[in-house]
């Protein structure tokens, strides 16, 4: 049986360097085009999630074991046995991002957060290896 253990801490230092330059240049249109302060406070709200994952050091990530699958992000985690899982199904989508989800053996289908994930390629091959079913679609919803 493969066993198999991924995860990421979300203080990485690609993280913060995004987000001191995003900084840096909401900074810049106030000083240097002395842009309206509203408008530079709407345009950082959409980091704020990023700067409170940073603050708290969240982590996301899972777990494949001979019983189950499990996976986090932050506090929330779940499992399903692998006697539960009719098969994996990557969806590659239209920004070319791919969405794994569970497809149960009761037609249930389950999405995994992204952030729990590691890379698609790496995660199918790990799920091959450990005998699960994978189907890949290109651009189609499911």
């Amino acid at each position: 049986m493969t066993e198999f253990a991924f995860s990421r801490h979300n203080r990485a230092p690609r993280t913060v360097g995004v987000l001191i330059c995003v900084y840096a240049a909401l900074a810049a249109l106030v000083i240097l085009f002395d842009a309206a302060w509203w408008l530079v406070a709407l345009l950082t709200v959409p980091t704020l999630p990023a700067l409170w994952d940073i603050i708290q050091n969240t982590s996301a990530g899972m777990s494949l074991d001979q019983n189950k699958l499990l996976w986090f992000t932050g506090t929330r985690e779940a499992a399903v046995d692998r006697s539960d899982i009719d098969f994996i199904r990557f969806d590659t989508r239209w920004d070319f991002s791919v969405r794994v989800s569970l497809v149960l053996t009761s037609g249930k289908r389950i999405r995994l957060p992204d952030e729990s994930s590691p890379h698609h390629r790496e995660l199918e091959q790990v799920l091959q290896q450990a005998g699960f079913r994978v189907e890949r679609h290109h651009f189609v919803s499911f």
